[in-house]
């Protein structure tokens, strides 16, 4: 036949390179070292998953009646030795491992490095709930370090402006797989900090295999997510993905569409809260005004409010009252006081000079004023006061 000048078509081709390979003795029965990874254990019983050493993968199936006499459950990490045939699949142009048997080999290269510094950063306290800063309620811009194409950041920027849309959002394209990516997801995440010009940041990509999440799981990515002021929501892969960066965010999202819908509140709940809080306060404040006038009407309806005067009237009669009773309490108290005065007057009278005088009685004194009680005080020709009831009398001595 000549090859040179027929047409294949792409079917035809896949299949005679499936020849090709089951013409190789080796590749019939072969026996590979891996580690397994994406692995899917699929409704029908057949095993899905990729073996993969430091550089290199290849597909692998093994067929549920093969996989019945596993002893073993596999999982993503495990090493383990496979054996079967290697073939072409013609309907993807795919060559893969079709699996026999499978046996463990201890664990994959990546899962012991992965649990190991997990266990290095847990004993430093990066896991520490404690340590976790809270998520805040209404933020006002939202930062994003992921790689700007793709279904991540398109659900992301959808949501976040579907759902509040009075945030601002800013995008830091990031490197999220291959060389190069854990330090392109520091730098965005410094950006942030050093700029400070996000209050809530957002940091993962999209699903994918052990080996394109494995920036997440660098050293470097959890010190720097441990050590952003700015709180930080991880979002690597889907629900069952666990990075180390998980373990170190503030917040930890099974997918980049519900970091958004947490980084966020709803806008239409924000409104209902806001709306049944108007309706409580406007429900409190007429209740308050209800009150108000029925205490008004209660104050209005007393006879005080009727008639001002009675009150005043009524406290006049007591004032008058009063001032009768203010002025007999004076009249007696000055008549008992002048009697007492008249009695002390009285008795003062009796004891005073001027009474002895009026009795008939004189006093005599000499010219200097002293008092005569003796003849032998007076000479001949002395002058004399004589004191009298009614006055004093001017005398000589003979």
């Amino acid at each position: 036949m000549d090859y040179e000048k027929q047409v294949f078509t792409v079917t035809q081709l896949n299949l005679f390179i499936k020849d090709l390979f089951a013409q190789v003795p080796l590749f019939s029965k072969i026996k590979i070292k891996g580690e397994i990874s994406n692995f899917k254990h699929h409704s029908s019983g057949h095993l899905y998953m990729s073996l993969k050493d430091e550089s290199g993968v290849i597909r692998a199936v093994m067929f549920r009646t093969a996989a019945m006499s596993l002893n073993f459950r596999p999982e993503n990490g495990m090493q383990v030795i496979a054996e079967g045939r290697v073939s072409v699949y013609e309907r993807d142009g795919q060559y893969q491992l079709y699996i026999n048997s499978m046996s463990q080999d201890g664990k994959g290269n990546l899962y012991e490095q992965f649990e190991k510094l997990k266990a290095k950063l847990q004993a430093e306290g990066i896991f520490d709930p404690a340590a976790k800063k809270p998520i805040p309620g209404y933020p006002s811009r939202v930062g994003v370090v992921t790689a700007p194409t793709g279904a991540a950041v398109r659900d992301i920027i959808n949501i976040l402006s579907r759902r509040f849309s009075f945030c601002d959002i800013c995008l830091y394209p990031a490197l999220v797989q291959g060389s190069g990516a854990a330090e392109s997801i520091v730098r965005g995440i410094e950006y942030f900090n050093l700029t400070k010009s996000a209050d809530v940041l957002i940091v993962g990509r999209g699903g994918g295999s052990v080996e394109d999440l494995w920036a997440f799981n660098e050293e470097i990515v959890a010190r720097a997510i441990f050590a952003s002021e700015i709180p930080v929501i991880s979002a690597v892969g889907h629900e069952t993905d666990f990075t180390i960066a998980d373990f170190a965010a503030d917040l930890r999202a099974p997918t980049p569409s519900a970091a958004a819908e947490l980084a966020v509140p709803s806008e239409e709940e924000l409104c209902d809260k806001i709306h049944s809080a108007e309706s409580r306060l406007k429900a409190a404040v007429k209740k308050i005004l209800e009150n108000r006038r029925l205490l008004l009407k209660l104050y209005a309806d007393k006879q005080i409010m009727k008639e001002p005067t009675l009150k005043i009237n009524e406290k006049g009669i007591y004032l008058d009252h009063l001032t009768r009773m203010f002025g007999n309490a004076i009249h007696t108290a000055l008549n008992k006081k002048n009697q007492e005065l008249c009695v002390a007057a009285s008795k003062l009278d009796a004891l005073s000079p001027l009474g002895t005088l009026k009795r008939g009685y004189a006093v005599a004194k000499t010219a200097e004023g002293e008092v005569v009680k003796s003849i032998r005080q007076i000479q001949s020709g002395d002058k004399l006061s004589i004191k009298v009831s009614d006055g004093e009398i001017k005398a000589v001595a003979e």
